[in-house]
């Protein structure tokens, strides 16, 4: 497939002969680090080798052409508040140009939409994200954590950890139901409870350790709820 051939040229080329002095290097002389050409040129000739087909070579061109024209605007527009966005940004583009060709080529439809089950299996998962954490708040709603006070013991949390925490918890949940792999979910279960109780457990605080334990089952628990109801 034309798709493949060219993700493996493109995760070779940004990924693996990429160092980060050519990055460091790019970024500070932006279009005029010579770095910039030379893994533009890397890349579209990985994308012709991979390709390995002369009538394609317009292919490797055109993944070299926007290769530059995104990666140029990248530098131009990065800042280091945006770094992060832009990289995913980055990525998303040149992904979007790789299906685009393959579209051309007709190697994807949108013939899988028609299928129940996928429409099933996607819709359960998108409401394991957000949907479930907005239920999952509301629930708890009542309740409150216990206040930091001097004598508790406190530590910094990453901004809204927790809530990604969740859904990456119930996504992994919900893939090891489907696959009838209930094992995945015992060691998920195991694994949450060693690192997330035993701080709270030197916390020392019973009405934090509650409102974590029931956050936890009710995350747990409506992710085993969709995973069976849907298969």
């Amino acid at each position: 497939m034309i798709f493949t051939k060219l993700i493996l040229a493109h995760l070779l080329g940004d990924f693996i002969l990429q160092p980060n002095s050519w990055v460091a290097d790019k970024e500070s002389k932006k279009l005029k680090s010579k770095y910039l050409y030379l893994h533009v040129l890397i890349h579209t000739v990985l994308s012709f080798i991979f390709l390995w087909d002369l009538q394609f070579w317009w292919v490797a061109v055109l993944v070299g052409i926007t290769h530059f024209i995104i990666d140029a605007a990248k530098l131009s527009f990065q800042t280091i508040k945006n770094k992060k966005s832009w990289f995913f940004i980055d990525q998303a583009l040149h992904t979007l140009v790789i299906t685009g060709v393959s579209f051309y080529f007709n190697e994807f439809s949108f013939e899988f939409l028609k299928d129940q089950e996928i429409l099933k299996i996607l819709m359960a998962a998108l409401f394991l994200t957000t949907p479930a954490s907005i239920f999952i708040k509301i629930l708890l709603s009542s309740w409150t954590p216990v206040p930091e006070t001097a004598d508790n013991i406190q530590t910094e949390s990453l901004s809204s950890a927790g809530k990604y925490i969740g859904i990456l918890e119930r996504l992994l949940v919900f893939t090891f139901i489907l696959v009838n792999h209930w094992e995945g979910v015992g060691f998920m279960v195991a694994a949450k409870s060693v690192f997330r109780f035993s701080d709270l457990a030197q916390a020392k605080q019973r009405k934090l350790t509650e409102y974590v334990l029931i956050g936890t089952l009710l995350s747990f628990g409506l992710a085993v709820l969709t995973g069976i109801l849907i298969k």
